[in-house]
């Protein structure tokens, strides 16, 4: 079924809750893999988790001689490359030959990402009285935004059926939009946590490079709390959901294929804090095929940061790419995610 409208989210939408972006996560997996040792016992920088970590998966393969000194040196590696990286994903993707690099690329996003969570605006404390969301903090987001799209004209017995309606792309290893909806499903509306939790099934939403893990309730057995607490043991099962660039356009290990499908028979395209980095681009739009034609649908986008040259070079890439045309393309470099919705609310609109 084709979807009216396909959101494809980078990590500037994650932003407005508070998580990190570009540079931000490149600092953050830098000094969370600065793994150094006084005395050559105690560890006097780096991260503890990841340290656990690495001792974990030397244990499993060699339990008699427990040597991470191997796993540190690539660590050291990625840390100093940081500054010169367009992104982790990028590095990882120019080393992908080299598993050791691969390995503690993923240990460090995973932990970066979790600790990020917690301190997101949409984090839930489970030791508060009434734990929920603080939607008064989140209103000038387009979280927000986007969930009174959504439930525009739409009583509850309805919600099943506009969530079919939309399609979610999202290049973050975070699952800020699945727990949002999930908590803002049962506040708006008063329903169970079953319920809500029943209703986003109908909610399609990929993941190109993976997450940190699905949610508990997003499974019956297992999940990772949004923002926990992890030790070693569990931070490794979390890097098992990371998709290096060449694992997501891999059809045998990713839905790439669904992915391409969903958005050449959309109706509508917005995308949201989305950089359009050429590597992420080819994902998504790898060309015509012979005798294809170009999609005349309205595509939105946010461009912030953006400057006007390479908003018009997005446009014609785009276009000759067979995704938009060109003039019907509004991309914004003067706009965030949530203004995006206020200036396109009647063109992006769900409501019948």
């Amino acid at each position: 079924m084709a979807k009216s409208l396909v959101l494809v989210v980078g990590a500037g939408a994650s932003k407005e809750v508070n998580l990190p972006i570009g540079a931000e996560l490149r600092s953050r997996i830098a000094c969370a893999l600065d793994i150094r040792y006084e005395d050559g016992y105690r560890r006097s920088s780096g991260d503890g988790t990841i340290d656990d970590a690495f001792r974990e998966i030397v244990r499993e393969r060699s339990p008699l001689h427990v040597d991470i000194n191997p796993f540190l040196h690539c660590s050291w590696r990625i840390r100093d490359a940081m500054p010169q990286a367009i992104s982790i994903d990028n590095f990882i993707d120019s080393h992908r030959d080299d598993e050791r690099i691969t390995t503690c690329g993923k240990l460090a996003i995973a932990r970066c990402i979790l600790a990020a969570e917690a301190e997101s605006s949409l984090f839930v404390n489970s030791r508060d009285r009434y734990p929920k969301i603080d939607f008064a903090a989140v209103e000038p987001t387009w979280f927000n935004s986007f969930f009174q799209l959504l439930t525009e004209n739409c009583q509850a017995a309805d919600i099943d059926e506009r969530l079919s309606k939309i399609s979610i792309i999202t290049f973050n290893y975070d699952r800020c939009i699945e727990h949002y909806l999930y908590g803002a499903l049962q506040n708006y509306y008063g329903i169970t946590p079953d319920r809500s939790a029943e209703a986003l099934a109908n909610l399609e939403i990929f993941h190109p490079y993976g997450s940190v893990g699905p949610l508990p309730w997003q499974r019956r057995s297992g999940g990772i709390e949004y923002g926990a607490t992890v030790g070693g043991r569990t931070l490794i099962e979390a890097t098992k959901g990371i998709r290096t660039f060449t694992e997501g356009i891999d059809p045998a290990t990713s839905d790439v294929e669904s992915i391409r499908a969903t958005l050449r028979a959309a109706n509508r395209l917005a995308f949201l804090g989305f950089s359009f980095h050429r590597l992420n681009v080819a994902l998504l739009f790898p060309g015509l095929a012979d005798g294809e034609q170009v999609v005349s649908r309205p595509a939105f986008a946010t461009g912030f940061g953006i400057s006007r040259a390479d908003c018009q070079e997005i446009a014609l890439e785009l276009s000759r790419l067979g995704a938009v045309f060109s003039d019907r393309f509004q991309i914004r470099n003067d706009l965030v995610c949530a203004g995006l919705f206020r200036e396109y609310w009647r063109s992006l609109g769900l409501a019948s």
